[in-house]
């Protein structure tokens, strides 16, 4: 595809009224031209005035970091989310999905000095309301997938006995890779700063919003989601370097650990391990 002419870009960066976003030209031009050149269309003239040209705007700001921008699209996006959320899974169970959404849209991984935000994949050709309702609505049917591979199969009646107690936890080291966890996730906490820890406390010991955890840090929802992601990393890696090190187990040991959290029902009481914290430590 060749480049599109820059007249043209100049108009259809008025259309989109990129200028209130502070949209520099050129990444209006680039995502533009990838938008064409995904789509090869015969016309492009054609095709380029027919793009939701002020989604793609605002897509742009959001991918540059541009907190207005951000603030738009929460306030404007937010609420299409939860609604396709319920609607794919009523009693609000993908809302969290939908939350999750938003630090995958800010990019928390750089190539080339440039963040992967989800939004590189929107081209305007549908609206921005679509496309979310099209990714969440992904996001749920891989969900769905996963659970489906995780449910038990129907059994024939006679044709196998059922498993004993005993059968079910024949790991004798179950025990000790519990206890070790825990202490893993304790260190691991305890490590971090301050404000990730007030962070971690509210959304997962307190169970607040998003909204109601960044009203506490006065941080926006999606800069508490985008903290939030990179801090289970952190925490995930903690955990990991300490059963290793100070419970001197090796990968495969370890990747038990993280598989009988996810059999258990809630052995990381994060709600305990804080409110034990909470007396020796007011820094949150």
């Amino acid at each position: 595809m060749k480049p599109i002419p820059q007249a043209l870009v100049e108009r259809l960066y008025r259309d989109a009224k990129a200028d209130r976003w502070s949209v520099p030209v050129e990444r209006f031009a680039a995502a533009l031209q990838a938008s064409a050149d995904k789509a090869s269309p015969a016309d492009l003239v054609a095709y380029l005035k027919g793009l939701h040209l002020e989604d793609l705007a605002v897509c742009c700001a959001c991918m540059a970091g541009d907190e207005r921008a951000w603030d738009h699209f929460i306030r404007e996006h937010r609420p299409v989310l939860y609604r396709a959320a319920d609607a794919l899974r009523p009693g609000g169970g993908a809302r969290d999905l939908a939350d999750s959404l938003y630090a995958d849209l800010y990019g928390l991984q750089e190539r080339d000095g440039e963040r992967r935000s989800l939004f590189r994949y929107f081209h305007g050709r549908s609206s921005l309301a679509t496309w979310l309702r099209a990714v969440l609505a992904q996001r749920v049917v891989d969900v769905v997938r996963v659970e489906r591979r995780l449910d038990p199969l129907p059994e024939e009646e006679g044709e196998l006995p059922a498993a004993s107690p005993a059968a079910s936890s024949a790991d004798p080291d179950r025990p000790r890779y519990g206890a070790l966890i825990q202490l893993a996730l304790k260190a691991t906490l305890a490590a971090l700063g301050a404000r990730d820890r007030l962070r971690v406390a509210c959304y997962y010991a307190q169970e607040l919003t998003l909204a109601e955890t960044g009203r506490v840090l006065k941080e926006h929802e999606a800069t508490v989601s985008r903290q939030l992601a990179k801090t289970r990393r952190t925490i995930r890696a903690g955990m990991e370097r300490y059963l290793r090190e100070e419970g001197a187990l090796n990968a495969d040991q370890i990747a038990r650990c993280f598989e009988y959290v996810l059999e258990d029902v809630g052995p990381l009481d994060l709600g305990g391990i804080f409110r034990k914290d909470s007396a020796s430590d007011r820094s949150i």
